[in-house]
């Protein structure tokens, strides 16, 4: 069942159901997570200025990038658990003070050390951001028209892909690198005021007891799984440094799963997962995840180490993707979409397109970007369908009292399905390369180095472009599967419904 109106929204409704203000709302809180995605894309273009200026080294950035996204995946299910118990609109200033702090420190700061420490402290604000503004769309918008609002809230996420690299570019170019965490201050401020004058309080009107031990072992499991994730490229699948962070990360989570089904008052209610509505939501959720993080991470490999353009070049020539997503959700198509055709139907036409953008990129874009702008095309139709669809189930599939938790699954959804993506794909990849040149040089760029002769290096690129094939044709198949076993459960959840109500 859909939810409603949570009871202990502080602010009036208009005759539509939602808030009078919800719109101008809506575009508060995409400000305030637009700030967030911009600064990470443009942390990517900034990473030779830190080299240079800040002397450091690989395994630095490595870890300024990590910190992140690290901490803000480690807390999204407390962050957004929090945010129902103390209140979603405190939990979104606070993401926002946070941020803009954080923010300040990083771009001040005079050492590696430091600026991995104020990453570190955004990320804390990026969680309780992520979580509160898809809690607080949930709470203002009614029914019919929350899909178009989640639409639109989604839509940030490629907006923030799209633009970021020329933001960092034009910044880059003009100022030191410090300056891209500066540029956020004053949108955090602007946010902030705003968020304070116009954004409505709401809470679990229940006031349940806090799950602190719930909160530790949700913390600890996640930050060890996505740890595991983020180090398995560079130190090895099989190292000790990643097995290790990985079993304590499945420790926990099996720790937290035990204690919240133990427990009266759980941060995630386990029975979730027996409702078919949330499962089919999640499974199509995780694979989206999966085939947008595992197909950006081949395509910049391909632009670059294939067709031969620089990063900045690689960046723009993905900005299709990133854009069709854009144009089709600002103008409702999958909004429309969804009481014509049903959340199932949507779903697997989604991934359905996902899946033929990715094998088009396979089969048609291999020395060609017309083939591969044609793929991006289509794949960036079928997010824009898929997504907010995906969000939308999830989040109905939850009582509204527990909204910050449901945006919680959502985000913690997407970081483990791009994490899986990279490293499923990844390995495909370096497998099916490693095949066709020799295992000493498994590496593309170590192999062309080593390469004696023209006829050589040849050879070594058809291999890696073969890798790319076959990696991208592998994502394309998960992703259909993965649609398909969605729309099936939520057609099932469906039916089951229709039944229940005949029934009584």
């Amino acid at each position: 069942m859909a939810p409603t109106a949570d009871p202990a929204i502080e602010a009036p409704q208009s005759a539509s159901g939602g808030h009078p203000q919800r719109w101008i709302i809506l575009g508060v809180i995409c400000l305030a997570q637009l700030t967030v995605l911009l600064d990470n894309t443009v942390l990517n273009v900034a990473i030779p200025s830190l080299t240079r200026e800040l002397g450091a080294s690989t395994s630095d950035i490595q870890w300024v990038i990590s910190a992140y996204s690290l901490v803000q995946s480690g807390l999204l299910l407390t962050a957004g658990s929090s945010s129902d118990r103390y209140g979603r609109k405190k939990m979104l200033a606070a993401g926002l003070a946070i941020f803009g702090v954080g923010s300040l420190v990083a771009g001040l700061a005079g050492s590696t050390g430091q600026l991995i420490a104020a990453r570190a402290g955004m990320g804390i604000g990026g969680a309780l951001l992520m979580t509160s503004t898809l809690a607080v769309v949930v709470q203002i918008f009614d029914d019919a028209e929350r899909v178009k609002a989640i639409g639109l809230w989604a839509t940030v996420n490629s907006l923030g892909f799209a633009v970021g690299p020329l933001v960092g570019g034009v910044m880059l170019d003009h100022f030191w690198w410090g300056s891209i965490f500066l540029i956020n201050i004053p949108v955090a401020v602007i946010g902030l005021i705003a968020v304070v004058a116009l954004v409505p309080e709401s809470k679990n009107p229940q006031g349940d007891r806090p799950d602190l031990l719930g909160a530790l072992l949700s913390t600890i499991g996640m930050t060890g799984v996505v740890y595991a994730i983020i180090s398995g490229p560079d130190d090895g699948w099989t190292s000790t440094t990643t097995l290790t962070s990985a079993a304590i990360g499945i420790v926990f989570m099996a720790a937290f799963v035990t204690w919240e089904l133990r427990i009266p008052y759980p941060m995630l209610d386990m029975h979730f997962f027996r409702n078919q509505k949330f499962t089919g939501a999640v499974t199509g959720a995780i694979l989206v995840a999966f085939g947008m993080g595992g197909s950006l991470f081949l395509l910049t490999q391909h632009l670059q180490f294939v067709l031969g353009y620089g990063p900045l070049e690689a960046g723009l020539h993905t900005a299709p993707l990133a854009l069709t997503v854009v144009a089709l959700n600002l103008t409702g198509v999958g909004a429309r979409l969804l009481p014509k055709m049903g959340t199932p139907l949507v779903i697997a036409t989604g991934m359905t397109c996902m899946a033929a953008g990715l094998a088009a990129i396979a089969l048609l874009g291999g020395d060609d970007y017309g083939g591969m702008l044609l793929g991006l095309v289509v794949m960036g139709a079928g997010i824009a369908f898929a997504m907010p669809a995906m969000a939308n189930a999830i989040m109905s599939a939850i009582p509204p009292e527990k909204a910050g938790v449901g945006a919680g699954v959502n985000g913690t959804l997407a970081e483990f399905g791009n994490g899986l993506g990279v490293a499923v794909l990844g390995a495909v990849l370096n497998a099916r390369f490693g095949a066709l040149v020799a295992v000493s040089a498994a590496s593309f760029p170590a192999a062309i180095a080593a390469a004696d002769s023209a006829g050589e290096r040849a050879r070594i690129s058809d291999a890696f472009a073969s890798g790319l094939e076959t990696s991208q044709l592998v994502g394309a198949a998960a992703v259909l599967a993965g649609g398909l076993l969605a729309a099936a459960l939520l057609r099932r959840a469906e039916r089951a419904e229709s039944a229940a109500v005949t029934s009584a």
